[in-house]
C-alpha cells in the first residue's frame, strides 16, 4: 500500500505543487489505509530492524548499532504512530520532551536528532515514506569547549610515577600512536612490528589501519614483554595470575588511579588520543595525515580533537601578515 501511495504521488508531482502533494498524500493515506494498531506497531518494529541490518552491512560497530536501536525505539514507543504519519512538529515535540524529562544537554539531543535523521533518511531512500519529517529540524547549536590536553610536564610525571613496566609501556603507546582504548585492548603481541615501529589496529567498523610508535615506546614495550611469564597472546594483560587480557575498564581505572596519586586529575585514555592529535597538528603535520592516523572518516572529526595553540596563531599572523 505504501508503494502504491508513493507511485501515485510521483505520478502527480508534475502537476501539483508541494503543498498539494502533501495534502494528496494525507488523503490517500486516510482513504486507502486500514489502520490496525498492532499491525502498525509491527511495521514500525520491522522498519527499525531493517534499518539496523542496513547499518550493520555498512560496517557500523555493535556499539553504534545498539545506540541507534535504543534512541529510535524510545522515540517509536513515545510517539506511538506509524512512521509514515509522523510529522516534523511531532518530532520537535518529542526532542523537547526528551530533553525536559531527562535533563540532558544540547550535545545529547543533537546526537539523538542525528540518529533519527539517519533512520528517516533511510526510510525515504527505500521509498517507505515520501519525505523525511526530520529534515527541517536543523543541527542543535552547541557551545564549543576547548578540551584540555596533557601537558609535557604532566606526561613526564605520569611516566615517572609508573611502578610497573606495563603501565609505562601502556602510556607510551597511547600517546605515541593516538589509538582508541578499544583498539589498544584488542592488540596482540604479533600485531607489532618492532623493526618498522608500527602495528595494525582495527578501528570502528573493523576498519584496518597502520599506526606508528617512537623509539622510546619500542624500548618500554620490549622491557615489559621481557618480564612477562605468561603465554597470553594479548599485548597487555593483568598483573596477577591468570594474566588475562586487560579490558577497557582496567585501563581506565589504572590511569585514573595513577593520576590521582600524582594529583593530576581527569586522566583517561581518550585524553592521550586528543593530546597526540593536538601536538601533531601543532608541530605542522598536515591535518589529512592526522586524520589517517586517527582513523577518522570525516576530517571535521579530526579537527574536533585538535586544539590550536594560540601563541602559534599569533606567530603565524606576524609571519604571513606583517
Amino acid at each position: 500500500m505504501d508503494n502504491q501511495i508513493y507511485n501515485i504521488i510521483s505520478d502527480m508531482s508534475e502537476v501539483l505543487d508541494i503543498v498539494q502533494m502533501k495534502k494528496l498524500q494525507e488523503v490517500l493515506i486516510a482513504r486507502l489505509t486500514v489502520v490496525n494498531t498492532k499491525s502498525e506497531e509491527n511495521n514500525n518494529s520491522s522498519y527499525l530492524e531493517m534499518f539496523l541490518t542496513a547499518k550493520q552491512i555498512e560496517g557500523c560497530s555493535e556499539r553504534t548499532i545498539e545506540y541507534y536501536r535504543s534512541t529510535i525505539r524510545t522515540m517509536l514507543n513515545k510517539v506511538d504512530i506509524p512512521v509514515r504519519k509522523m510529522t516534523t512538529e511531532m518530532l520537535r515535540e518529542y526532542l523537547s520532551w526528551y530533553q525536559r524529562i531527562n535533563n540532558c544537554g544540547k550535545v545529547t539531543i543533537d546526537n539523538i536528532r542525528r540518529n533519527l535523521s539517519s533512520f528517516f533518511s533511510w526510510l525515504e531512500e527505500e521509498d517507505y515514506i515520501l519525505k523525511s519529517p526530520i529534515r527541517r529540524i536543523h543541527k542543535v547549536k552547541t557551545k564549543k569547549v576547548v578540551k584540555e590536553v596533557i601537558s609535557d610536564e604532566n606526561l613526564e610525571q605520569l611516566r615517572d610515577g609508573c611502578c610497573e613496566k606495563r603501565d609505562l609501556a601502556m602510556i607510551d603507546i597511547l600517546i605515541s600512536t593516538g589509538i582508541r582504548v578499544g583498539e589498544l585492548v584488542n592488540l596482540d603481541i604479533v600485531d607489532l612490528d618492532f623493526e618498522e615501529r608500527e602495528c595494525i589496529v582495527y578501528g570502528k567498523g573493523d576498519k584496518e589501519r597502520k599506526v606508528y610508535f617512537d623509539a622510546r615506546t619500542k624500548l618500554h614495550i620490549q622491557n615489559y614483554l621481557a618480564e612477562r611469564v605468561d603465554c597470553n597472546p594479548a599485548l597487555f594483560v593483568t598483573l596477577n595470575v591468570p594474566y588475562q587480557r586487560l579490558q577497557i575498564s582496567g585501563i581506565e581505572t589504572r590511569l585514573r588511579e595513577l593520576g590521582r596519586k600524582l594529583q593530576i586529575y581527569n586522566i583517561h585514555p581518550h585524553k592521550f588520543r586528543r593530546t597526540m592529535a593536538t601536538k601533531a597538528i601543532d608541530k605542522g603535520m598536515p591535518i589529512e595525515q592526522v586524520q589517517k592516523l586517527l582513523g577518522h572518516q570525516q576530517i571535521d572529526t579530526t579537527m574536533q580533537y585538535a586544539m590550536v595553540n594560540q601563541s602559534n596563531v599569533k606567530s603565524s599572523h606576524r609571519k604571513y601578515m606583517a
